[in-house]
């Protein structure tokens, strides 16, 4: 089958079209025939070996699919950071959900990372309450759209954007943002501040990392609450120190998806599932961030890490 195969540790070149055996499904795992593939940032990570979890080589990267079992069945995985881009998948029986009629490919990846991610940073990390400020970085990406979207419907008293262009900016206010922020601006403490009418916001929702992060914990008000869940910029923040949280009853928490499963309940399935509900009831939408070929998996990484696209991005194996 063709897949997309890492043998060396690197940037997006170290992407390689390949032809490997097809993927033999064990004791509980079904086998997938792909219709299209999610790439996520967390791909970026796994290719550069820079992710939480150590990648092994030779790795076939790729967490998300979308497409049908033997018996037909339309679903959507996630397959453990690894194995997606290829033509055929292995899951876990236990992290494949089907897919509702009427949820289009683009829709079902969107909401099975980037959606379950948005409603759990909100949920679970800063517990979310009606009335409640809410800043969204990046909020032109995959998370980004999805967590501007959620906040508003949730009540949310004010969602700050902040996005690196007019485009994007302009997406995150038509999405329901209150104000967007030029995620560029030298001093975003100030400018969160003044964006939320001169008031210290109530929670932050940051994959960025380094300065951003460290001017975000600055714009925290009493109780307020920063949620980490990702490092685009590729450089640590410096600002996190114990006195200052006491100081100001301030709470800083970082979230890992994979996590999600030692919760008590199903709480991925639930978080899935209400998302679903909103799509089919057109109170939320996914933003299609374009299509890649299989054997173009290169250039949606190279997109990607330029971190000028929107939406959330996909690989088709048919090409």
């Amino acid at each position: 089958m063709r897949a997309v195969q890492v043998t060396e540790f690197g940037g997006p070149e170290v992407l390689k079209p390949v032809e490997l055996a097809e993927p033999v499904p064990g004791e509980g795992e079904v086998l997938i025939e792909v219709d299209r593939i999610g790439v996520n940032f967390a791909d970026t990570h796994q290719a550069e070996n820079s992710y939480l979890a150590p990648s092994k080589l030779p790795l076939v990267p790729g967490g998300e699919v979308v497409g049908r079992t033997a018996d037909g069945q339309r679903v959507v995985a996630l397959l453990n950071g690894r194995g997606g881009y290829a033509e055929r998948a292995v899951a876990s029986t236990a992290r494949t959900f089907p897919v509702p009629e009427g949820v289009d490919d683009v829709t079902a990846l969107s909401m099975l990372v980037q959606g379950t991610t948005a409603w759990v940073l909100l949920r679970q990390n800063v517990h979310l309450a009606a009335g409640e400020s809410v800043v969204v970085h990046a909020a032109g990406g995959g998370v980004g759209t999805v967590a501007v979207q959620l906040a508003k419907a949730w009540g949310a008293g004010r969602v700050i954007a902040t996005a690196s262009n007019a485009e994007k900016r302009a997406l995150a206010v038509e999405l329901g943002a209150d104000v967007a922020v030029d995620s560029q601006v030298e001093d975003m403490t100030a400018a969160l501040v003044e964006a939320n009418g001169g008031r210290q916001v109530d929670a932050v929702l940051d994959m960025v990392g380094g300065v951003t992060t460290d001017q975000s914990i600055a714009a925290l008000g009493a109780f307020g609450r920063l949620a980490f869940y990702g490092m685009a910029s590729r450089e640590n923040p410096q600002a996190v120190e114990l006195r200052d949280l006491l100081g100001r009853s301030t709470t800083i928490s970082g979230m890992w998806l994979s996590h999600v499963f030692q919760l008590p309940g199903n709480v991925f399935g639930t978080a899935l599932t209400e998302l679903f509900d909103l799509v089919q009831a057109r109170e939320l939408r996914a933003i299609p961030g374009g299509e890649y070929a299989l054997s173009d998996a290169r250039a949606a990484h190279e997109a990607l890490r330029s971190r000028g696209t929107m939406g959330k991005l996909l690989l088709d194996p048919t090409k």
